[in-house]
């Protein structure tokens, strides 16, 4: 039996990323020793939890050769929807026609979840079964949940329950909740792509939904499923922000939040030409858009500055993708 040699050559390709990963911490460690302190790393990790979740979903519209620009007007919704259901004074018994009964955080947050796998499901089902681009589908529901959220309260809601807010600022051991609450999606997910069928037929769909229909795969089915899933990292993203700010603002919540998860997805090697995905590039891509983010605070760039950075961020690798793709072909 021949023996496998070791492919440096694809090693680095599937890999290289982590390297650029640690040359961005050993720079800015350099540059600004307070990267590395234990404070400025949990603020790192949890507030680029909530954002590394969407990417998580949007992950799977990517691999099927689609997108989700409706992320963070799901959150806003979500958020706004469930931060209002959490509140003491009562709110809760007013919206269910009851009153002197507050709504236990644990409702609240499955209503949030329902909210977010009913808004895929309607958005799978319209891109899966019309044939419409996931561009302008999940164009029209960013558009849509937005406005929903502004319509359901047209002021900040604020004043949560703390047995509510325990999600993000309680502890497990060392470990921020919200950061638990990451990395169990993450595990989920990554079972769900390598261990799933559903995950190899979304694998399948994203290189070739024909030849994966005469395999035997029903696309519309499992695309409906991608679009749910989305949603509902959607959702716990707009549960966890709300808990984590103590507050819900239907106008600025999950503003550019889809560009954040795209960007993180993309520059994690999840093709935008579809079926090609690895979930640990996609973590190490989350966290390497949460180091420049943190850098570019402790270097005190401006804000529209760290947009730019962003947009090239996502151009940049939209372009290396495509030349990779071309090479293959």
């Amino acid at each position: 039996m021949q023996e496998k040699r070791f492919n440096t050559k694809k090693f680095l390709s599937q890999n290289g990323i982590w390297g650029i990963l640690i040359f961005m911490v050993i720079v800015l460690t350099i540059v600004k020793p307070v990267f590395l302190s234990p404070t400025n790393l949990q603020t790192l990790l949890e507030s680029e939890s909530i954002k590394g979740i969407l990417a998580f979903g949007v992950m799977w519209a990517i691999l099927s050769r689609g997108i989700d620009l409706a992320t963070g007007s799901v959150v806003a919704l979500v958020s706004a929807v469930v931060a209002s259901l959490v509140q003491p004074q009562d709110l809760a018994a007013r919206l269910l026609g009851v009153d002197g009964i507050e709504l236990p955080p644990v409702i609240a947050i499955l209503i949030g979840l329902l909210i977010g796998a009913l808004i895929g499901l309607i958005v799978g089902t319209i891109i899966a079964y019309t044939k419409i681009p996931p561009f302008i589908a999940t164009l029209g529901s960013q558009l849509i949940c937005r406005a929903l959220a502004k319509m359901y309260t047209d002021r900040p809601v604020s004043n949560l329950n703390e047995s509510f807010r325990w999600i993000t600022k309680g502890k497990l051991g060392l470990l921020p909740m919200i950061v638990v609450v990451f990395i169990i999606v993450y595990i989920i997910m990554a079972f769900l792509l390598t261990q799933t069928r559903f995950g190899k037929n979304i694998y399948a769909i994203g290189g070739n939904d024909q030849a994966a229909r005469v395999a035997g795969i029903n696309v519309e089915k499992n695309l409906v499923m991608v679009y749910v899933i989305c949603s509902v990292c959607a959702a716990l993203g707009g549960i966890l922000l709300a808990a984590r700010t103590g507050s819900a603002d239907p106008s600025t919540n999950g503003l550019l939040y889809e560009g954040d998860a795209i960007a993180a997805a993309t520059v994690g090697g999840t093709s935008h030409s579809g079926g090609i995905c690895r979930i640990s590039g996609v973590l190490c891509g989350i966290l390497i858009l949460g180091v420049i983010n943190n850098g570019l605070v402790l270097l005190g760039v401006d804000d529209n500055m760290t947009n730019v950075v962003r947009g090239v961020i996502i151009v940049g690798a939209v372009i290396l993708d495509m030349r990779k793709n071309a090479k293959r072909a």
